[in-house]
């Protein structure tokens, strides 16, 4: 049994103070009691450790490629995603492990405890397959055995160049799977986790309306019930016009009308919605999830969180692109975008739960419904995904109560996390990952071998 002493904790039923949290050796919490006497480690400031819910890890070590104007008069998305195509084809195996392994890394450091990586990068460049078909999957697979996250594998499936249903591009050539590829290699992908800790999971994500016809959907929903089911919808507004004008419905309707999405479900970016759609989507309990630096730095648009939380929307956070790691700057651009479209403030609180406290609490809830884990929460029974914070750090000094969320997500920054347990293992200790000087060595080698190629 490991013990854990808390000054302060979030727990379910709000803050206390003296908590004790005693973690079992299968990593899940064995007992929690506030007013207890200090024993054990002791820290400032625990609160449960969010999943991070969407993540495209490769897309990490092209931080910084695509920042110049290209020959087109509107650089964009589509613009944006022809350079991440010629960026992949010059990816190993090897590498993807080298660079899976720093973006888990960096996102513990960030106070992430789980990874929920949406992997689409199967096959060798120009789309012939490895001999194991599941190759890359175990790469990432093996970054998360090194790094010690919490993984939920989402193996995508990615039939199609658009809703013509015309083949794959070049760049894409890659990522390609038909339906009875992408049974065989979902099956090997889960084969492939269970050298994982017993908290590691599987899930399905058919890529999106543009890659996946209608058929193929319905099997990817059938496929793995009740793990997660995880889709980009909506992110852009020539797709909304390529689904409206291939199907007869924009992507949000055509998928209510045609799949019955509920609390399984988990949709990507979800930027361009009417309010009815809206309305309508958050009745299902689908977690919609957010990537609020990605979403800005590929000039996505705005997701509507106010109108989405009054409808009792569930969301979370995700990394996306990775172009930048941080788990207080995915909160604090969620609300700063509401804030900056409706020229108001402290839009998504609810009270009497202050902005940063429904922020990290919806994070919690949907990040854990997300991964298909059972965290989110300081509890007997769950998996002890757990942030550790200092007390002393100025931006924490002095508050009490959701202020400290609040200081955190709205003044907080880079090394304010001091230890992270991901499913008991304790990864993080005193602000660096138990592992970081050989993975960022690692991952320095495999970027001065990739410019070489490049």
């Amino acid at each position: 049994m490991t013990v854990l002493w808390a000054e302060r904790a979030l727990l379910p039923e709000g803050w206390a103070d003296h908590v004790r949290v005693q973690v079992g050796p299968e990593g899940r919490i064995a007992g929690v009691r506030a007013g207890a006497e200090p024993e054990g480690r002791r820290v400032d400031l625990l609160l449960p450790a969010m999943a991070n819910l969407h993540s495209h890890a490769f897309q990490r070590a092209m931080a910084g490629l695509s920042e110049a104007r290209g020959p087109h008069p509107r650089d964009s998305f589509w613009t944006w995603r022809q350079i991440m195509f010629r960026f992949l084809d010059h990816l190993t195996p090897d590498d993807v492990e080298t660079i899976a392994a720093l973006v888990q890394m960096e996102m513990l450091e960030a106070g992430f405890a789980a990874n929920v990586e949406f992997h689409y990068l199967h096959h060798r460049p120009g789309g012939a397959p490895f001999a194991n078909l599941a190759e890359m999957s175990e790469r990432i697979a093996a970054a998360a055995a090194r790094t010690g996250i919490g993984l939920t594998l989402l193996p995508v499936h990615y039939q199609f160049g658009g809703c013509d249903g015309r083949a794959l591009g070049p760049g894409q050539a890659r990522f390609g799977t038909d339906p009875d590829m992408f049974v065989r290699l979902l099956d090997a992908a889960e084969d492939a986790l269970r050298h994982l800790p017993p908290d590691a999971g599987i899930g399905v994500a058919p890529h999106s309306l543009r890659a996946v016809g209608p058929d193929a959907l319905r099997l990817c929903c059938a496929l793995r019930p009740g793990r997660p089911l995880h889709m980009h919808l909506a992110e852009q507004i020539p797709e909304v016009e390529e689904v409206l004008a291939a199907r007869g419905l924009r992507p949000v309707e055509w998928v209510l009308e045609n799949c019955a999405p509920d609390r399984r479900w988990t949709l990507i970016h979800l930027t361009h919605m009417t309010a009815d759609e809206t309305r309508r989507l958050a009745a299902t309990g689908a977690v919609a999830g957010l990537c609020p630096v990605t979403e800005a730095s590929l000039g996505d648009g705005i997701f509507n969180g106010a109108d989405w939380r009054r409808a009792g929307g569930r969301l979370g956070f995700g990394s996306d692109s990775n172009i930048r790691i941080s788990l207080v700057e995915e909160l604090r651009g969620l609300e700063y975008s509401q804030r900056l479209r409706d020229t108001a403030r402290a839009i998504l609180a609810e009270p009497p739960r202050s902005t940063g406290r429904v922020l990290y609490d919806a994070g919690l809830e949907g990040g854990a419904a997300a991964a298909g884990r059972d965290g989110g929460a300081i509890r007997e029974g769950l998996w002890a995904d757990l942030c550790a914070l200092p007390l002393n750090a100025p931006v924490l000094a002095g508050r009490r109560g959701d202020q400290m969320l609040d200081s955190l997500v709205f003044a907080g920054g880079d090394g304010l996390v001091r230890d992270v347990w991901a499913a008991g293992r304790h990864v993080v200790r005193d602000g660096r990952h138990l592992d970081r000087d050989r993975i960022i060595a690692d991952y320095l080698a495999c970027i001065t071998s990739l410019q070489d190629r490049m």
